[in-house]
């Protein structure tokens, strides 16, 4: 007889999903594809990860994250006006590059990888939007727990699809704080959302 486990550090879990988000299904993962992470290592929201705590395969989950608890409020002072010179690649900008609603990488002024969405192009200067794109906004989570297992030496070490390894050439999008040899105790992209560290 299997013993199920319950949701707590360390675990890899699976949960099939929808996220709403005024009104509209903004996410989803489904029962043949769940979403899977390991559990209080900082790869989702704090508050999703606690809302879960505890919780066993096949139990239903369904709450709420206001902006403090998601992705934080709008920030206007997020939105910058950056030269067309930062976009040339040998002197041009490439044709297809600057599009309206295109979310591109940047560094900014401390070599950290930023992600921002293009607003407005202009002659001289693109306007880009660096908050987050569920900033400001209230989500509603309902779903399942469709496994909970442990999680290996390797993925706790390389994360599940060796997201915590560090890219070729090293990790440059950290926001400060990772450990020695590159992005290992980051959130997996190196372009990190929190804390390095896994929330620690």
């Amino acid at each position: 007889m299997l013993i199920k486990m319950k949701i707590e550090k360390e675990k890899v879990v699976a949960v099939s999903y929808e996220l709403e988000v005024e009104g509209q299904i903004a996410d989803k993962a489904g029962s043949d594809a769940p979403l899977e992470y390991i559990h209080g290592t900082g790869m989702l929201l704090p508050k999703f990860e606690a809302a879960l705590e505890g919780k066993m395969p096949g139990d239903a989950f369904e709450f709420t994250l206001p902006p403090s608890e998601g992705y934080g409020q709008y920030n206007p002072g997020y939105i910058a006006r950056i030269p067309m010179d930062a976009f040339r690649i040998d002197g041009k900008v490439p044709a297809d590059l600057l599009q309206t609603g295109r979310t591109l990488p940047m560094l900014n002024g401390e070599g950290q990888v930023v992600r921002g969405v293009i607003i407005d192009v202009e002659k001289d200067t693109v306007t880009m939007d660096f908050n987050h794109p569920m900033a400001g906004k209230t989500l509603h989570f309902t779903g399942k727990v469709e496994s909970v297992r442990e999680a290996t030496e390797k993925e706790l070490k390389e994360g599940l699809h060796g997201e915590y390894l560090p890219p070729e050439g090293g990790c440059g999008g950290c926001h400060g704080g990772c450990k020695e040899g590159g992005c290992e105790d980051c959130d997996g992209d190196c372009g990190c959302q929190g804390d390095c560290g896994g929330g620690e």
